[in-house]
């Protein structure tokens, strides 16, 4: 009998451990995020500094991260209100972007796999956008065509933003304040 509830407290707990890892790690990389508005990012993720979480979800996902040297992997899948990003609105990423060598932005759904559409378009490089006469940049993002900088989101009921900024000349600890000013994420119509 008791080897029975032995046997019965072990499987009990590697469940309830591996269940709470996976919650843990099913919205990022875990405890190490650094929240810059509706953006966040994991600056050890990729180091060999990244807590057990981190490399959790990274071998769950089968990523493999920017080096802190390297740069910086933004996430964001709400708006500055702190709704989800809806592809059915219409929405728009307004503002500076961090310093940086070179950026890609890219649109994904839930699952963070991209998303399927006519125009074969998920993202822009730094190079590729057209800039505001300030310096800043305006992306709409949304289900129909728009002129200027546009990236469509099929519809997608959720989905997710991805900010790399590669060579930036700024470096992150572990808190809040350390996080560059990042452009914002404003839900301007939903059907």
């Amino acid at each position: 009998m008791r080897a029975l509830l032995l046997i019965l407290t072990l499987l009990l707990g590697a469940a309830i451990g591996l269940g709470l890892t996976w919650t843990t790690t099913m919205g990022g990389y875990g405890p190490g995020v650094v929240q810059a508005g509706p953006w966040r990012v994991w600056p050890k993720a990729g180091t060999e500094e990244a807590d057990p979480y981190a490399r959790a979800a990274l071998a769950r996902t089968g990523e493999l991260p920017l080096e802190l040297a390297d740069g910086l992997a933004f996430i964001a899948t709400r708006d500055d209100q702190g709704r989800a990003l809806d592809g059915r609105c219409e929405i728009r990423l307004a503002g500076a972007i961090p310093q940086a060598r070179y950026w890609t932005l890219t649109i994904t759904d839930a699952d963070g796999g991209l998303i399927e559409h006519s125009s074969e378009r998920n993202g822009f490089t730094s190079s590729e956008v057209v800039w505001n006469r300030d310096g800043t940049l305006d992306v709409a993002l949304g289900p129909r065509a728009r002129a200027g900088n546009w990236l469509p989101t099929g519809g997608a009921p959720r989905i997710g933003l991805t900010l790399r900024l590669y060579d930036t000349p700024f470096g992150l600890a572990t808190r809040d304040s350390d996080a560059p000013e990042m452009p914002r994420l404003i839900t301007e119509r939903c059907p």
